[in-house]
């Protein structure tokens, strides 16, 4: 009896599966026994902090190995079963009793399989950190103002689902109700890795209050997700900043606070500026304003480095990234898009009110696909809709 196409198409999967992470697979097993001399090494016990981090990566690494036995043995099951089959061509019975263990054995294969390639990837340490959001309107005047809020409010009932916290950091808000600018932090478990795929331009077409004739217009926003960074991560130097106060303002220029409690940052190296006013007191406004400059900054510096590998990856590939445009609202269709993976899911309402772990699920293989190709993870690849 021959392998039907799927079967093959099976086995030809797990040949090109390990052909791809032997040095992958042969590289964790000698980190794991490196890693097993470091934490019985005794400077390693007398440093909890190291000990942890080792620890967390051992733990890491021997799922590795015992996945890695486990799947070879998988498939030494399924050749043996295959070769039942071959030999066992009168009796219908037991073709499918093991026709049936088949079955149950490439489910548990598959299972294995994506489990090991997630396992083999550098974690981003970045993913357990809170973060600073900034949204901002795009082109569209008052309409991109309140597609600012939108999001906004989607991202608030997203990270409260998620059983995160949100903190208003500076605000301001448009004429007609809607928001120029808003910075914000979410704070909580996890809060980077359900929040890293939402960078970039956001775009949403509808028909505006305002309009009479009942046209579609285009207007956009843009997000901008920043891990938050550690002091030792970014050092700031108190002589690189210029600190300027001044009164809290709401919108149309009414006083909110009459006190010189705002504060604006400017960091003379790199030219950034943070302001943060949504505090009533100076000292709070300031410790939030060098929270997000840090991370800017911290942003900054990930950002040239991924720009540098991404002008290598160019030159290797003769390709130039397309455009920062990921996700467009289409009211009229009841449909969100997101254009990095070609997803379009009819159900906008739902998505507006914080579902987003359809979206953010998808995205997460979509980066672990790049990430196993060797491209830069998060990496923006929108296209034109």
């Amino acid at each position: 009896m021959s392998l039907t196409p799927e079967q093959s198409s099976s086995f030809s999967g797990d040949r090109e599966f390990l052909d791809r992470f032997t040095g992958k697979l042969e590289f964790a097993h000698a980190e794991l026994e490196r890693l097993k001399e470091q934490l019985a090494a005794p400077e390693t016990g007398s440093n909890p902090q190291r000990y942890r981090e080792l620890g967390r990566d051992y733990a890491r690494l021997e799922k590795v190995e015992v996945l890695h036995r486990r799947y070879l043995a998988l498939l030494q099951e399924l050749e043996e079963n295959q070769e039942m089959l071959r030999g066992e061509e009168g009796d219908p019975e037991f073709q499918e009793l093991v026709r049936s263990e088949i079955e149950g054995l490439n489910k548990e294969k598959e299972r294995v399989r994506s489990t090991l390639e997630s396992l083999l990837l550098p974690p981003d340490k970045r993913d357990e950190r809170d973060i600073i959001v900034e949204i901002r309107a795009g082109t569209g005047g008052e309409e991109a103002a309140l597609f600012a809020l939108d999001l906004f409010r989607m991202y608030g009932k997203y990270a409260e689902k998620k059983g995160l916290r949100i903190e208003s950091l500076d605000t301001h808000p448009a004429a007609r109700g809607g928001l120029k600018e808003v910075v914000f932090g979410v704070v909580g478990g996890a809060a980077y890795r359900y929040f890293k795929f939402e960078s970039g331009v956001h775009r949403v077409q509808r028909v505006p209050e305002t309009e009479s004739q009942g046209r579609i217009h285009t207007s956009a926003a843009t997000v901008a997700v920043l891990p938050e960074a550690e002091e030792v991560e970014v050092k700031i130097d108190p002589n690189d900043l210029r600190i300027d106060r001044f009164c809290s303002s709401g919108p149309g220029g009414q006083s909110v606070n009459t006190t010189y409690s705002a504060i604006r940052i400017t960091h003379l190296p790199t030219g950034l500026v943070v302001s943060c006013q949504d505090e009533k007191s100076q000292h709070k406004n300031k410790a939030s304003a060098l929270k997000v400059l840090r991370a800017r900054i911290y942003q900054k510096k990930q950002a040239e480095q991924e720009a540098e590998l991404s002008r290598q990856r160019r030159e290797q590939i003769k390709s130039g990234d397309r455009s920062d445009k990921i996700r467009t609202y289409n009211f009229p269709q009841n449909r969100v898009t997101d254009h990095r993976i070609n997803l379009s899911i009819h159900r906008l309402e739902a998505v507006l009110d914080g579902d987003l772990d359809e979206l953010v699920e998808k995205l997460s293989e979509w980066d672990r696909e790049r990430r196993i190709n060797g491209e830069s993870p998060g990496q923006n690849d929108g296209s034109a809709d």
